[in-house]
Order: C-alpha cells, then sequence, then structure tokens
C-alpha cells in the first residue's frame, strides 16, 4: 500500500530563518510526520536572507528552467534544494532574482510593506506547483502556512484542479499570527487569472488586503488548523462559518500526533 503523502508549502523554515512559531513548525512538522510513515514535500521561498553556502543549497537543474507568467511578463522560475541531515528532509527553494534576492522578506528596512508582495505570493504559489508537476508526486495533502501561500489553494482547486496530480489533493490551510496592514496593488485579481479561474472566484482577492487574500484561502481549503493561539478574529470568524473541520491550537509541545490523526480524517472524508 502505498504511503500517504503530504506536501508542506511554508511561508518560514528553520533553521534558514530565525526561530518563530511558524518557522518551528514548518522545520520539525514534516520530520515527525515523516517519521510517522508518510512521505513528504516540503517547499518554502529563496529568500535572499537564506545563507545559501551555510545551508549548502544547490540547484536541481532538472526541475528549473521554465518561466512563469505574471502580469504578462515571463519570470524564471529556479529550483534549489538544501537537506536537514539530522532529519534525513530535504527542502526545496523557489527561487527568483527579481523576488528573492533582497536581503528582508516582506519589508525593506525602512519597513515598508514591498510594492510586489503580490507578485511574489503568486509566483511562489504557482512556481510550487508546477514543480510539484514535475516531480510527478501527486500529494493526498497540501499543507499551506502562512499568507504568503495564500493563493495556492485557490490555483489547486481551479486552474490545477483537473491535473491527475492535483485531483485529489485535500488542502488545509494553517492560520497564523501573520497579518498585515497594507494592500496589494488594485490589480491584484487580473494577475492571478489563468485559464480555469472565473470572475466568481476573485470575488475576495478585489479588496487585495490579508483578510480579503485568506478568505478566498479558506473559501477553497478543505480544512484549517490553528497554527498559533491567536489570529485575526476577521480570518478565524470566516474560517468558523464556512463548516468546514478545524483543528484548535495544539500549543509547542506533542501536537505531531493530532496533526497526523487529523490529516488522516481530512484524507478519508469524500
Amino acid at each position: 500500500m502505498q504511503k500517504k503523502r503530504v506536501l508542506y508549502v511554508a511561508q518560514e523554515i528553520m533553521p534558514y530563518l530565525p526561530e518563530s512559531s511558524m518557522s518551528k513548525i514548518g522545520r520539525f512538522l514534516p520530520q515527525k510526520i515523516q517519521e510517522k510513515g508518510k512521505e513528504i514535500r516540503v517547499f518554502m521561498p529563496r529568500y535572499g536572507l537564506v545563507n545559501e553556502r551555510r545551508n549548502q543549497l544547490h540547484e536541481v537543474i532538472r526541475l528549473s528552467g521554465m518561466n512563469l507568467i505574471i502580469n504578462d511578463i515571463d519570470y524564471p522560475l529556479i529550483i534549489k534544494v538544501a537537506s536537514i541531515q539530522q532529519a534525513r528532509m530535504q527542502v526545496y527553494f523557489i527561487e527568483n532574482e527579481d523576488f528573492f534576492h533582497r536581503k528582508f522578506l516582506f519589508r525593506d528596512s525602512d519597513e515598508k510593506f514591498f510594492e510586489d508582495n503580490d507578485d511574489r505570493t503568486i509566483f511562489f504559489a504557482k512556481g510550487v506547483l508546477e514543480t510539484v508537476k514535475k516531480l510527478g508526486w501527486a500529494p493526498d495533502i497540501i499543507h499551506a502556512h502562512g499568507w504568503f501561500a495564500g493563493v495556492l489553494p485557490l490555483l489547486v482547486k481551479t486552474a490545477y484542479k483537473d491535473n491527475p496530480i492535483f485531483t485529489e489533493a485535500k488542502i488545509i490551510v494553517s492560520l497564523y499570527d501573520d497579518s498585515f496592514e497594507e494592500k496589494f496593488r488594485g490589480d491584484f485579481p487580473e494577475k492571478i487569472k489563468m485559464n480555469g479561474i472565473l470572475t466568481n472566484h476573485l470575488k475576495y482577492y478585489k479588496n487585495a488586503d490579508y483578510v480579503s487574500l485568506m478568505q478566498g484561502a479558506i473559501d477553497f481549503a478543505d480544512a484549517f488548523i490553528l497554527g498559533h493561539a491567536k489570529v485575526n478574529e476577521k480570518v478565524l470568524e470566516y474560517a468558523k462559518s464556512s463548516g468546514k473541520p478545524i483543528l484548535e491550537f495544539q500549543g509547542e509541545d506533542d501536537y505531531y500526533d493530532t496533526y497526523n490523526e487529523f490529516y488522516d480524517k481530512i484524507i478519508a472524508e469524500n
């Protein structure tokens, strides 16, 4: 019997970024789920803050080389990989010079929100999905962590839904205390559009803010996990009103068994 497969799409992972509640889960959850007998794949952006030499990143030539179109502009996609030896775990990095070589995550040295964060989040989501297609690795669960993976549920359930790699995938979105006050640019919905994405799929994205981004993720997800004790109240209320399964916040210790059981429950649901 084939092992169940979990695809992790993470905004932050230790040790590549400093420790936070999200980066800690990004580091240890995949390892523990792998130890429980599931196959895993793990993706994050290759921010300029990630020390390539110290973490021994190297390009995966067979996965690199394609271009992704954002707002009618072609951007090359580079895939790099690194290993966390003690966890027997590989992490795939989505890289593009225009979007990820700056030495900051989402804000510049003056704490100004990057104007192209909208393009960056779309590129990241598309980059993950196109790479998983190339790998030919069909996940049973796609577990998204952080707003930077916020458009991924929409893409999986619309533009990519007829691809056999993603047809059976269930999407779990972890909700964190990672909100921002700024807005994306007004043409955000138009940039997301692809074949299979209808105008009504984009109804929330017109607001182009954190809450609308997460409402879109909630609409297209199958279940949610509260990854932090305190999340945006509007987002939490919307998730609860969806009627979809929600796993309450588990704390930082020994949550792996509960997460694993939740995965099995969601996989088993029709």
